[in-house]
């Protein structure tokens, strides 16, 4: 409670009159700190759980959820519910940080796996998969980093620009600016 300092009706008294406060709202999850532990884009998450990007941003930022949503975030996620809840202490559990740290590894080694040119590189990343599968044999069904092809420059063209257009949109176009 904080006080205000009013005047009394008919008093010319100043007296401090209670005024209750209410605490900032903040935020009850940590949707966003578990997904990038996961090891998960917006895009990735989305696609997990049939929304799209923005109402991903839109349930991260959000202050309150309701249970379903909250539900569907454990499921994509595959951890447990309280994970995905603020209690006094803001970190993760350490069972979960290990997971996620061990699946960002396994994704690493699948992705060499996949895209290494040499035997004996692919030799070691199949050595590396297995003993991770020991330490925590849910991981088998791991899928390699998303492959990104090479970056391009200011002087390149994207896609957009190899693409064809009707006659007939253009001139629908060059119409509407009119």
């Amino acid at each position: 409670m904080s006080a205000a300092i009013t005047a009394m009706p008919g008093v010319g008294v100043f007296q401090p009159v209670p005024v209750p406060s209410t605490p900032a709202p903040r935020r009850l999850h940590r949707l966003a700190e578990v997904r990038r532990q996961e090891g998960l884009t917006r895009a990735a998450m989305a696609r997990r759980l049939g929304i799209s990007p923005e109402e991903v941003l839109q349930q991260e930022k959000s202050l309150d959820l309701p249970l379903s949503t909250l539900f569907a975030w454990q499921r994509a996620l595959d951890v447990p519910a309280t994970e995905l809840l603020i209690e006094g202490d803001t970190s993760l559990s350490p069972p979960v940080l290990r997971r996620a740290r061990l699946l960002r590894m396994m994704k690493t080694v699948v992705s060499i796996a996949q895209r290494a040119k040499q035997p004996s590189i692919r030799r070691l990343a199949q050595v590396l998969r297995e003993q991770l599968l020991e330490t925590m044999p849910e991981l088998k069904d791991a899928q390699p980093w998303p492959a990104v092809g090479k970056r391009r420059t200011s002087k390149d063209l994207g896609q957009a620009a190899f693409r064809r257009f009707a006659d007939s949109l253009a001139w629908e176009l060059d119409r509407e600016s009119v």
